[in-house]
């Protein structure tokens, strides 16, 4: 009897879950956004920095955007492992893009909270 040892990365099935954790939260998210946006009494700007006055919806905001990063951090890092064969170049992919969202991440928190 041959006995199957199953080698490799196993993060798959994590990998998918948190993705699909990311877009169910993003999905709500989303649906409360445009309810808000659509009960504010006129489009203006002191309307919309109404809106996002409060702590907690600023805090909700953070979250989505950190959902769009590692949503997007999960699928782009999966795309450089399935199509770079190199790994020197998979590597420097890696990084540049894991800098990019770790710097998009802290210009939405310096938007959210003018920092």
């Amino acid at each position: 009897m041959v006995k199957r040892q199953v080698v490799g990365a196993h993060y798959g099935l994590k990998d998918w879950i948190a993705q699909r954790g990311t877009a169910v939260y993003m999905a709500i998210y989303t649906v409360i956004f445009a309810l808000s946006a659509l009960m504010l009494p006129e489009l203006s700007y002191e309307a919309w920095s109404g809106m996002f006055s409060g702590g907690l919806f600023k805090f909700l905001s953070f979250l989505f955007f950190l959902s769009v990063f590692y949503h997007a951090w999960i699928g782009v890092r999966d795309i450089w492992m399935d199509y770079v064969k190199p790994t020197g170049v998979r590597l420097a992919l890696h990084l540049v893009t894991l800098f990019l969202l770790v710097g998009y991440a802290g210009w939405a928190a310096q938007i959210l909270w003018r920092l």
